[in-house]
C-alpha cells in the first residue's frame, strides 16, 4: 500500500525592481490599479493567501529584497487557479504595462513552490527557493510556470519546519 501526498498548496513570490518611487507621479497608474488587482485576487477561484504589511492593504511597503524592489506573495490550491488569475483577469493588464512601472530583470523574479496545505509561507521562505531557482534552475523545490511539477513530485521539498497555521 503506497501513501498519498500530503494536501499541498501552491505558493508563489515574485519581485518587481520599481523605476521609480510609488509616490512618483510616473507611477500613480500602477498604484491606481492595486487595490482593485488585489480583491480580484482575494476573490480568485482558489485563491488562500497574499502576503500584506501589518494595516494595510497590500505588501508594497515591504522591501525584504532591496529599497527599489516590491514583493508579491500568494498562496494558491493549485497552479491552475493561479494561472487563470494571473493571465485571466484585471491582473494581465499589470502584466502588459509592466514595463512602464518596472526594469527587465536578467535573472528569476518569480518562483513557485509546493507548501502544505495550510501553511503560510514567511518573505524569507520565498526569497530562499527563489535562490534555488536561480542557483539550480528549476526542481521540485522551485520551479516557473514554464517548468511546473506537481505536488507529488515536490512531497520531499516540502517544508519539515513548515507548520500549518489553519
Amino acid at each position: 500500500m503506497t501513501s498519498a501526498a500530503p494536501a499541498a498548496h501552491l505558493a508563489e513570490l515574485n519581485l518587481a525592481k520599481l523605476r521609480h518611487p510609488l509616490d512618483d507621479p510616473r507611477m500613480e497608474s500602477f498604484v491606481e490599479l492595486l487595490n482593485p488587482v488585489n480583491a480580484a485576487a482575494d476573490g480568485a477561484p482558489g485563491f488562500i493567501w497574499r502576503l500584506v504589511e501589518e494595516g494595510a492593504p497590500d505588501a508594497t511597503a515591504l522591501r525584504p529584497a532591496g529599497e527599489d524592489v516590491i514583493v508579491t506573495m500568494s498562496v494558491w490550491e493549485t497552479p491552475e487557479a493561479l494561472w487563470e488569475f494571473t493571465y485571466r483577469s484585471g491582473h494581465l493588464e499589470v502584466m502588459r504595462r509592466r514595463r512602464e512601472w518596472f526594469d527587465r530583470h536578467v535573472e528569476a523574479y518569480l518562483v513557485l513552490w509546493w507548501v502544505p496545505a495550510g501553511h503560510v509561507p514567511t518573505v524569507d521562505e520565498g526569497l530562499e527557493r527563489l535562490a534555488d531557482l536561480r542557483a539550480n534552475g528549476p526542481s521540485p523545490r522551485a520551479f516557473t510556470f514554464a517548468s511546473t511539477y506537481t505536488a507529488t513530485e515536490a512531497a520531499g521539498t516540502l517544508r519539515a519546519d513548515a507548520v500549518p497555521t489553519a
